[in-house]
């Protein structure tokens, strides 16, 4: 029961952000209306991609320590193996989150600044927004990991070099997500020009208690359901490891 705890905490934070978020009475955001409700879905996302993406570059560092000839070896003849499924399963269901994040945003976007234009027109859902910018960047960058794997026919090579690369993809993370936002001007809350100054943090907390009971739970609940899938996605690939070597 208990290592089921999570997965329960999970979609009860997040049945309950999704309950509360659309039926709550809340203060307007200026121009964003009702719409601002999003924030309890389309910011948690966020915060999932990275906790995801941490998890998988910590096992392509875990990888790479265990392929260091002066490393001892614990974790059994599956030890390497497991290790790169659980950096490239974590990193698939950061990806998923990803998308999630941008269609989201673009909806965001449409009904918030673009709603007078047409829906057939690519500016009416995006924006070209650093934020929106950064986070396309960051899905490239991953989409380029899962192509660099699928170029190798050597397992080892494939994994060890993908590792490798995982460290560069996780550290861009940092300038894209949480520095270049903050430097330019645009229309999200972390942008330079907002009067929010802090980003989701401090825009929830200004807004009261009313948002921010809502908005951290979701937070909280988005991490677990995304590391629930992780654990579902590494379980199965593992079980395939296992089998296709005793085959």
């Amino acid at each position: 029961m208990a290592r089921h705890l999570y997965k329960i905490v999970g979609i009860g934070l997040v049945l309950y952000a999704l309950i509360s978020g659309l039926t709550t009475t809340l203060p307007v955001m200026g121009p964003m209306g009702q719409s601002n409700r999003n924030i309890f879905y389309h910011v948690p996302m966020w915060f999932a991609v990275v906790v995801l993406m941490a998890v998988s570059v910590l096992n392509s560092i875990r990888y790479l320590r265990m392929t260091d000839p002066d490393y001892e070896h614990k974790e059994g003849g599956y030890g390497l193996g497991i290790t790169d499924i659980q950096a490239f399963e974590s990193a698939k269901v950061g990806v998923l989150f990803n998308i999630l994040g941008l269609i989201t945003g673009m909806v965001w976007s449409r009904v918030t600044w673009s709603s007078h234009l047409p829906a057939s027109r690519f500016d009416a859902w995006w924006i070209w927004d650093p934020i929106q910018i950064c986070a396309l960047v960051s899905l490239l960058i991953y989409l380029a990991y899962f192509l660099l794997r699928s170029t190798f026919q050597d397992e080892e090579q494939k994994a060890k070099i993908s590792a490798v690369y995982n460290i560069f993809a996780f550290v861009s993370l940092i300038p894209l997500y949480f520095i270049v936002p903050k430097m330019l001007p645009g229309a999200h809350p972390t942008a330079a020009n907002s009067d929010a100054g802090g980003g989701s943090f401090v825009m929830a907390g200004k807004l009261g208690g009313d948002f921010s009971i809502i908005f951290w739970p979701s937070i909280l609940g988005f991490i677990l359901i995304g590391y629930w899938l992780y654990e579902i996605r590494k379980r199965t690939e593992i079980a395939k490891l296992i089998l296709s070597d005793e085959a």
